[in-house]
């Protein structure tokens, strides 16, 4: 199939399918007659797992990372666990970051009185080196 239909299935954009397709994560074949790539059943479906792994927060290497996993039939849980788990810790440690960049906006935003006068906090803040 040729790649936009691919990425349709895949809800990708072209794009994304031609970068994923250019760095390795699919193989497409390429059409001798059309100078196009063609995108097989499977291809298609390796889309659809990276799509949903970038969803999750993913990086492009740990989902070439667990395609291989996947695609491994002798493979343990065990790695996927451990990549997943590590996934969670990453996010643990952003929330912690975004839930003290929220009390700092809030701190700001409630100290500044919103009326006509130019004195703002908050660009206080801001401009600070």
């Amino acid at each position: 199939m040729n790649i936009g239909k691919a990425a349709k299935l895949s809800n990708l954009t072209v794009k994304t399918v031609r970068y994923y397709a250019d760095i390795g994560l699919v193989s497409p074949v390429k059409n001798n007659n059309t100078g196009y790539r063609d995108f097989s059943e499977d291809d298609v479906a390796r889309l659809q797992f990276v799509s949903k792994a970038r969803k999750f927060n993913f990086s492009i290497q740990e989902c070439e990372e667990l395609l291989s996993l996947y695609s491994d039939k002798n493979r343990s849980s065990r790695e996927v666990k451990a990549l997943t788990l590590e996934k969670i810790s990453q996010i643990n440690v952003k929330l912690l970051e975004l839930k003290d960049l929220k009390k700092q906006l809030s701190f700001l935003a409630d100290n500044c009185k919103g009326n006509d006068r130019p004195d703002c906090p908050i660009l206080d803040a801001l401009s600070e080196c």
